[in-house]
């Protein structure tokens, strides 16, 4: 089957209420070489309220061009609308492939583009790649509780879809010198069309547990030894302004809720500093605090796997060592 016509690289930039969702940006890092592979050009596409200035970073980060579409029906997300959008823009331009970030909305966005459009979906990708000859997307992901990593092609559909964790690349360098061509379409969707609507969003909710964008995240693991352990972790994550993670263990164990896991099953992180505690540091876990600027681990077991991938290392009991770190960083603090 010849898909001739089917050309480019898109990267949805997802946004909440006007503003970018991180990981729109961070898949422009990798679009970029895929783009450049399969000779075309990376597209930035941007569905909201009023997203002229998402669409214009997007291109200062390496897009090549960008689409947008306008309207008070996108300033919050919907399946519905945001679905007939994807669809008509698809249907138009025919992209190779569009990467979807595996966010909340990510993970509902991508089935409903599949459904629509007849093709597959490989979800929550960790790795990218492409066949240049054929022009075939090699989707990397974890399989099997994350105890193997599985590489999917997708060649008798177009375009070819993926959603991919935040966190797992790095925002490619931005350059505010960057222009490009911004294509504006008028896609508005009845408000009949649109069968479930927001009534109120509550950003203490929304936003309470939110790994994939904290810039420092503090995590438990086994060790941290029962749901009252994670009293410690808590307050450590208070002194520094940090989110609160957890590795699997943790949570198989009932002691914190899932949408704090870090992991290959959980979510894959990114942030500046993680420091983990109690943590032996399996494959799984190490894979997804991968893209860590910095790594410092606390465990009593000298030769515990996490010190592998750690930048700094304390061998010690973390219910010594927290609270004398706690304490150094409130006089530091004043």
């Amino acid at each position: 089957m010849s898909f001739e016509e089917y050309k480019n690289l898109w990267v949805f930039v997802e946004t909440e209420e006007n503003v970018a969702k991180p990981v729109g940006y961070e898949l422009l890092n990798p679009g970029r070489a895929l783009a450049d592979k399969i000779k075309g050009k990376l597209v930035a596409v941007v569905v909201g309220g009023k997203v002229e200035d998402v669409a214009k970073k997007a291109i200062q980060y390496g897009a090549d061009e960008a689409i947008i579409v306008e309207g008070d029906e996108y300033y919050n997300y919907s399946t519905d609308a945001f679905g007939i959008a994807m669809k008509t823009l698809v249907d138009k331009y025919k992209p190779s492939a569009v990467l979807v970030g595996a966010t909340q909305n990510g993970r509902d966005l991508g089935p409903r583009m599949a459904c629509d459009l007849s093709t597959g979906l490989t979800a929550d990708c960790t790795g990218l790649d492409v066949d240049e000859e054929t022009g075939n997307m090699i989707w990397t992901r974890p399989a099997f509780g994350g105890n193997l990593m599985a590489m999917i092609l997708c060649p008798d559909n177009r375009p070819q879809l993926g959603t991919v964790r935040p966190g797992v690349f790095k925002r490619p360098a931005l350059d505010e010198s960057r222009t490009a061509e911004i294509i504006r379409e008028d896609i508005h969707v009845a408000e009949d069309q649109i069968r479930v609507k927001i009534r109120e969003r509550i950003k203490e909710v929304a936003e309470a547990v939110n790994l994939e964008e904290a810039d420092i995240i503090v995590s438990g693991g086994r060790g941290v030894g029962s749901a009252d352990g994670f009293g410690i972790i808590r307050e450590m994550a208070d002194v520094l302004g940090a989110t609160v993670g957890a590795s699997r263990a943790a949570v198989d164990s009932g002691w914190i809720a899932h949408a704090h896991q870090v992991g290959q099953t959980g979510k894959t992180v990114g942030p500046k500093l993680y420091i983990a505690c109690g943590i032996s540091g399996a494959i799984q876990h190490a894979a997804g605090i991968a893209g860590s600027d910095c790594i410092v681990s606390i465990n009593k077991d000298p030769d515990a796997p996490i010190f592998e991938v750690s930048d700094y290392g304390i061998v010690g009991d973390l219910f010594t060592v927290l609270p004398a770190m706690i304490e150094e960083i409130k006089k530091i603090r004043g």
